[in-house]
């Protein structure tokens, strides 16, 4: 299990963890507005995703976050009320956790588990 603070995935963000099974995402938003978060494959040097990662999978999101959720192969990202709310991430198959960043705005608590 492991927690990332709001400075630690604001701006640029952070790398994460590496990921295989179901992850659970548990966000605490300390504000009062929404917050949000994106989990998303680091580019190459020119800007692009490389085909060779991706971040395909299945998720459960509760219905608190379900309207502002989006995915795609290389990313998803999510709006997150304020409080706490969750969400599951079983990857397809296992993402090394330096080909990713995790990224948010807003007073997010990332704990994954």
């Amino acid at each position: 299990m492991a927690t990332y603070t709001p400075s630690q995935i604001r701006g640029a963000g952070t790398t994460g963890e590496n990921l295989s099974g179901t992850k659970t995402f548990t966000f605490q938003n300390a504000s009062t507005s929404t917050s949000y978060f994106v989990l998303e494959a680091i580019r190459t040097p020119d800007g692009f995703y490389s085909s060779s990662l991706s971040i395909a999978g299945t998720f459960n999101v509760s219905a608190s976050m379900e309207p502002g959720f989006v995915t795609s192969s290389y990313m998803f990202a999510c709006a997150v009320p304020a409080g706490t709310s969750s969400l599951t991430f079983t990857p397809t198959s296992p993402i090394s956790g330096s080909n990713y960043r995790l990224r948010g705005a807003g007073e997010l608590t990332l704990i994954i588990s």
